[in-house]
């Protein structure tokens, strides 16, 4: 199983926009982003992502990307300041490949959790990952960013 975790793209302050939309070179960088992961074979079957809309903004440009036919839908459990854990325990149980657009500082603390030892986080980047056992344990397999 194939475990992509995404950063989302940079966003428009509250000031600009109370929702948090995507800036213009947010909306750039993640086009180019998605467009490196998907010359790189990946092709999630499931995108999820936080329900906000910069989460979302950034979660379409990889459906866009990499796969239209992917099921896309907003999950609990993905916000800044959602437990890690949650997620975590719900990979466990999850066996198709999936891309997950979150919030720093919960999809840092994520991969920390299912990737001991892994590099910090890169800023509206992304993390691949790979588990060989049902998601009990994640390898690094390669990180972008913008």
């Amino acid at each position: 199983m194939q475990l992509i975790l995404v950063h989302h793209a940079d966003a428009v302050g509250p000031e600009v926009d109370p929702q948090r939309s995507l800036s213009m070179a947010g909306r750039f960088d993640v086009d180019r982003l998605a467009a490196a992961a998907a010359a790189k074979g990946v092709k999630p079957a499931v995108i999820w992502h936080s329900g906000k809309l910069r989460a979302r903004q950034t979660a379409e440009a990889f459906l866009r990307r990499c796969n239209p036919l992917a099921e896309f839908k907003m999950v609990r459990g993905l916000r800044p300041d959602d437990p890690a854990e949650i997620l975590r325990d719900v990979l466990r149980g999850e066996d198709r490949h999936l891309l997950v657009v979150g919030h720093m500082p919960h999809i840092a603390e994520l991969l920390r959790l299912v990737a001991a030892g892994a590099q910090p986080f890169p800023l509206h980047g992304l993390v691949t990952l790979e588990s060989r056992d049902g998601g009990a344990s994640w390898e690094e397999m390669w990180r972008a960013r913008p």
